[in-house]
């Protein structure tokens, strides 16, 4: 498939298609007129690099790490690094629920905190 059609099926922009073939993420094969087709499997290997890049790893990580995913094996260097990015990745989402339930504090002593505008200063007592 070419790089328009890729881009629709994965809902990922040409230019980060683009950025990830620099980055040796993806790969195409190019035609005499030096269009880029990639095969079937391109689809999933996007998604699976969007996921990689939603949970916060970098390109170098992800690059480091995808011949060990290709292969289904991988070493104790890139088990501990695979490791080491779930704890990260455990360390926000404990932060994100410690957030939510706060919020939850807040919205339940409140009562109805959408009666406040935007950037109104809170009221006082007697005011």
């Amino acid at each position: 498939m070419r790089i328009g059609e890729l881009a629709d099926r994965t809902g990922v922009s040409v230019r980060a298609l683009r950025y990830y073939e620099e980055q040796q993420l993806l790969y195409a094969v190019r035609s005499p007129s030096g269009q880029r087709h990639y095969p079937d499997t391109a689809v999933e290997r996007v998604h699976l690099i969007q996921q990689l890049y939603a949970a916060g790893l970098s390109s170098r990580t992800i690059h480091d790490l995808l011949p060990c995913v290709d292969a289904g094996v991988s070493t104790p260097e890139s088990a501990a690094r695979l490791v080491a990015e779930r704890d990260r990745i455990d360390e926000q989402i404990a932060g994100l629920i410690a957030t939510r339930d706060r919020l939850d504090a807040v919205i339940a002593s409140t009562g109805d905190c959408r009666a406040v505008p935007s950037g109104a200063a809170p009221r006082r007592a007697g005011s």
